[in-house]
């Protein structure tokens, strides 16, 4: 018997005596959001949330959107960036760098001799300044957005800003392999003392376009 199966037959064995509720109905009264704002106004939350959370955040549109990527890997000069299968190609039309593409063969090492990623979104949460990635083509499977060291994301404006997590939720499938990602990887000891890096990338630029 595996791990799993003892854990789930312990799970059966204390619900043995609680009689099924499933026709209960869940209560769904909380707040879907916190005030009212436009449009414009619930972007500009999104970009100053980021900000916060130590995202850079860069505006822009379609037409622009390839040469403001190739001027934010120029910067970096990486000499590889990943690319997830099903980018818009045109995002990176106007950039330098070698493109590696995700396989199911490559190894966390050689992701590791990868500089910069750039992906999609599946949506991005205004209040918590938090975007999401669900593995769809454009952002590439979990690892790829966690070993290079810096990650420029997409954000399409306004179709994929939600102002708060239950809109959000009801986007999403909680079936597929979300990562909520709320600035650049970060973590703190027991004093404060602020480390980035350790979990993911530590340089996250996001860029809103229209």
């Amino acid at each position: 018997m595996s791990s799993r199966e003892r854990i789930l037959g312990r799970v059966r064995r204390a619900l043995a005596d609680v009689p099924p509720d499933e026709d209960a109905p869940v209560e769904r009264d909380y707040l879907r959001e916190h005030g009212e704002r436009t449009v414009e106004e619930t972007v500009d939350l999104l970009a100053e949330n980021l900000a916060d959370y130590r995202a850079v955040v860069h505006r822009t549109d379609s037409e622009e959107l390839p040469y403001l990527i190739m001027r934010l890997l120029a910067q970096r000069g990486p000499q590889y960036v990943l690319v997830p299968p099903g980018l818009p190609p045109e995002w990176m039309s106007a950039a330098d760098p070698t493109r590696v593409h995700d396989r199911a063969v490559s190894t966390a090492r050689e992701l590791d001799q990868v500089e910069s990623v750039v992906t999609g979104c599946a949506v991005a949460i205004a209040e918590t300044g938090t975007i999401v990635l669900d593995g769809s083509p454009d952002q590439g499977r979990r690892r790829i957005s966690l070993i290079p060291d810096h990650h420029i994301c997409v954000v399409r404006v306004p179709d994929q800003v939600v102002a708060s997590v239950p809109q959000a939720l009801e986007r999403l499938d909680p079936a597929r392999p979300l990562t909520w990602i709320s600035g650049p990887s970060a973590t703190s000891d027991i004093e404060l003392d602020r480390v980035e890096g350790v979990h993911g990338p530590r340089i996250l630029e996001v860029v809103l376009v229209r």
